[in-house]
């Protein structure tokens, strides 16, 4: 069972895209754009409980292919076991984590983009 709210993941996707955007770019007083997107999106995967880093990472996978949506289970168990480094370090590493994200939330029949319009659209 997924140890995570997609209202959590969905957060990540939109900061990883956010991050991913302006990695290259440069504001006009010559600071680079997602630095403050980079602290916060590493601010806020640090600040999840380890049984969240490990879903986020085992939904990552999935995404990524990895492990199947119907190892789910056995993928938080892997991340849980093979946690090495800082989760936050380890998932913003990867290049395409928010596009991984997405597939894997799709693979496990969540809505990624419900819970990316629930954070947008607040009740």
């Amino acid at each position: 069972m997924l140890e995570i709210s997609p209202d959590k993941i969905a957060h990540v996707i939109i900061r990883a895209r956010e991050y991913d955007s302006g990695v290259n770019a440069w504001a006009h007083s010559g600071q680079r754009v997602g630095h403050g997107t980079e602290t916060e999106l590493a601010e806020f995967i640090a600040a999840l409980n380890e049984d969240e880093k490990a879903s986020l990472v085992a939904v990552m996978w999935i995404g990524r292919d990895t492990f199947g949506a119907e190892d789910l289970a056995e993928a938080i168990h892997t991340a849980k076991v093979e946690n090495r480094s800082p989760t936050e370090n380890y998932l913003m590493g990867e290049p395409r984590l928010a596009d991984y994200l997405e597939a894997g939330m799709e693979a496990l029949g969540i809505s990624p983009e419900e819970a990316e319009d629930d954070l947008h659209h607040p009740v």
